[in-house]
């Protein structure tokens, strides 16, 4: 059996319908094989993979290229996606594809290019590449990467790379570049993305473009039933319920458990902020001086008062900071269009991480009066950062002490710089003794380069219990559901697709928990409040009941803009809220947004319900293609024969050296003398945890059958068994059974 098993799982050369499975690192689940199905059945290879967050649109990325490889559809393949996913997507290559690839970025290029011998380019010498679409966005090199890029570019997180008018210019060059690119007719083109459509037809539009020039124009809404058929080819998109019908009761995707929790703001600190509320008022209604200057006092006071709901440390330096600001003049026109529409952040395309309160109207006029007023609030708000004061620290301790005991290690997501810090300072005096004890925790922001910030989350990720405090800087892209198993919202996104974003780090394929819980905390602000009923609840509502996160149906920030415009200029006194009605009645124009945003979310729920079927691609059946990995499982073996035979080999052949003890299902401890091939492959520590199973439990090293690992062993075996050396297997056997009436001699020449 041991001889036989060597030789299967030998093979890396598979036939059949797909010949990458031998040679990938992971057994695929079916409906993973969807998008490579589609990729093959097309000449030229566009595709628009919009699987919901956390389905493993990685993996399927991966799949169609290994596949590509293996037919010599092509020789190349570059990943191009937002910097700080470099070192990710290097790491999911080596360990899934077992190919190294480099990296091309600003802090790589001269080291790359000195291992180049005479003038070729890296991104025409290195057949595997992983680039930073910031880096090649620029027209010095755009046209060069469009000259020489690789048969097959995948472009990660598409959705950031979308064209409407208004945008920020970065986000225009990393359009204008692949668009150049998809002109190329024989250039094969994947996008990833799982926010396609933000609501916002002209930026959805301008995805579709990349995948035919004719789709540019194409309403899903109206198109008729052969254009979306037609687009239905190129056009993937499932839902996590989607899915489950696919995998029935074994699914690897964990159960959400979402909470909201308000807490009062303490006495001291509602007062001063109905002082600084005043303030903001006076600001935004006074009407002197030039659209534009009206335009900036209202940002500045909406900037304050977030900053100030967040947490002390960031309202503080808002204030610090207009204290500190000099005069300008009417025609000093220093913010941009694009600054404009959006200047506190939370746009669509999630560009911005970690934007600071403290980068906002810094043009503004102030006279000594106000500054007085200034100096006054920023005093008493250095006093109120203290947990006697500021509740809504007191309740996070609350809940990370809740979480941690039951055994979840949380994620919490800050909008600011300063009030990560500010809680990675306070929090760890608020924990019990019982949390504290063990716990390890880290703050990360944009500060650090992407590899500082890696290596904190790698470091944080080997301690027993742990919490991480974070920006958004890690609430796309980033891969958490390893380490952590809850998220604490602990400032409010004000646009609703940033949740699932964060959400996603944890609730994701692969996430070895049961249940993943979320805590969304809100004061009784009015700011608060408005943004809650308005912008979130709605689209939690209809994730909650359809399994669908429906995309937010308008820009937030002009509704927002609508509504604290309103708030700002009320004279009402009141900023603590009350009942919802009484909210309501008070802000009128809260209550017209939030029922105009209702119908929209609605509309686009129902609109996503009747094409489910069509970009579910559901006319391709799980049967058949679970009958053709089932097919290539008796072929080259499956995960159930890697783990019997890695297992039988270190316990039989080298049972005197080695010791190999059961922990759980698919998971064992290794201890004594493993040989030296085997223990440099393993990284091999003695005591070492090894998994068969994905997802692999934390502190466990994953062996699948194209681990190094698991060819090398073979090797040993099949030549050992033949020369006779000391790590053989039988040669020969008898086999009893009843399928044979009479003694009958098999041998094999």
């Amino acid at each position: 059996q041991l001889l036989y098993e060597a030789a299967r799982l030998a093979f890396r050369n598979g036939a059949g319908p797909f010949r990458s499975l031998g040679k990938i690192s992971f057994r695929p689940r079916a409906y993973q094989l969807v998008p490579l199905i589609m990729a093959l059945r097309q000449d030229q290879v566009r595709l628009l993979i919009a699987d919901d967050v956390g389905v493993g649109k990685t993996i399927e990325a991966l799949l169609i290229a290994r596949e590509m490889l293996e037919r010599r559809l092509i020789e190349r393949f570059a990943i191009v996606c937002p910097p700080h996913l470099c070192e990710q997507w290097q790491d999911e290559i080596r360990t899934k594809l077992d190919i190294d690839a480099v990296i091309i970025r600003s802090n790589t290029q001269a080291r790359l290019d000195r291992e180049i011998q005479g003038d070729t380019s890296v991104f025409e010498y290195y057949r595997f590449q992983i680039i930073s679409i910031d880096y090649i966005k620029s027209d010095t090199r755009k046209e060069l990467f469009v000259l020489q890029a690789p048969e097959l570019v995948i472009v990660d997180e598409a959705h950031t790379a979308t064209q409407a008018v208004g945008i920020a210019s970065t986000q225009q060059q990393r359009h204008a570049l692949l668009l150049r690119l998809s002109e190329k007719k024989q250039q094969h083109l994947v996008l990833l993305t799982a926010t396609p459509h933000s609501g916002k037809p002209e930026e959805f539009q301008s995805l579709l473009k990349l995948l035919k020039p004719e789709y540019a124009t194409l309403d899903l809404g109206t198109a008729s039933e052969s254009q979306r058929k037609a687009i239905a080819k190129h056009f993937i998109q499932r839902k996590r319920g989607d899915v489950l019908q696919w995998l029935g009761d074994d699914h690897p995707f964990p159960q959400r458990d979402a909470i909201e929790k308000r807490y009062q703001l303490s006495p001291a600190y509602a007062a001063w902020f109905d002082q600084l509320l005043a303030f903001a008022r006076g600001m935004v209604q006074n009407q002197t001086g030039s659209k534009h200057q009206q335009r900036v006092r209202y940002w500045t006071a909406l900037a304050m008062l977030r900053a100030s709901i967040s947490s002390p440390a960031a309202g503080a330096a808002v204030l610090t900071t207009r204290i500190n600001t000099l005069s300008i003049t009417a025609d000093n026109d220093l913010l941009t269009s694009d600054d404009m529409l959006n200047p506190v952040g939370d746009n669509d395309s999630f560009l911005d991480s970690d934007s600071e309160p403290t980068e906002l109207a810094d043009q503004t006029d102030w006279d000594e009066r106000q500054k007085r007023q200034l100096r006054e609030l920023r005093t008493s708000i250095v006093n109120l950062g203290t947990p006697v004061h500021d509740t809504k620290l007191t309740e996070l301790a609350q809940q990370v002490n809740t979480l941690v005991a039951e055994g979840f290690n949380p994620v919490i997501f800050c909008r600011y710089i300063l009030t990560a810090h500010y809680v990675g300072q306070h929090l760890p005096a608020l924990l019990k003794p019982a949390v504290l004890r063990g716990t390890e925790w880290a703050v990360v922001t944009s500060e650090e380069p992407d590899d500082v910030r890696r290596q904190r989350i790698t470091t944080l990720s080997g301690a027993n219990k742990r919490i991480l405090i974070a920006t958004d800087c890690l609430s796309e892209g980033i891969n958490l559901q390893d380490a952590f198993s809850a998220v604490i919202h602990y400032d409010l996104p004000w646009n609703p697709n940033r949740i699932e974003q964060r959400e996603g780090r944890v609730d994701r394929f692969g996430q070895p928990a049961d249940v993943v819980k979320t805590c969304l905390l809100y004061s009784n602000s009015d700011i608060d409040a408005i943004v809650l009923e308005v912008l979130i609840r709605k689209v939690r509502e209809i994730r909650k009941t359809t399994g669908i996160h429906v995309a937010f149906p308008a820009d937030s920030q002009s509704i927002i803009d609508t509504i604290t415009r309103s708030l700002l200029t009320s004279t009402s006194q009141r900023i603590r809220g009350g009942e919802q009605l009484e909210l309501f009645s008070d802000f009128p124009d809260a209550l017209t947004q939030r029922d105009t945003i209702s119908r929209d979310l609605q509309a686009a729920a129902d609109r996503e319900a009747r094409t489910r079927s069509l970009f579910a691609q559901h006319t391709i059946t799980n049967k058949d293609i679970e009958a053709d990995l089932t097919a290539v499982d008796e072929a080259l073996g499956d995960p159930a024969a890697v783990e019997q035979f890695v297992t039988t080999v270190l316990r039989d052949i080298w049972n005197m050296q080695v010791t190999v003890v059961d922990l759980a299902t698919h998971r064992y401890r290794i201890n004594g003398s493993v040989p030296a091939a085997i223990a440099q492959l393993l990284k091999y520590d003695d005591g070492m945890h090894i998994s068969f199973a994905s997802p692999t439990p934390r502190g466990a090293t994953y062996i699948g059958r194209n681990h190094p690992a698991v060819e090398q062993l073979c090797q040993l075996v099949l030549a050992h068994t033949i020369e006779r050396g000391p790590y053989r297997a039988a040669r020969a056997a008898v086999i009893r059974t009843a399928a044979v009436t009479s003694r009958t001699i098999v041998g094999m020449l």
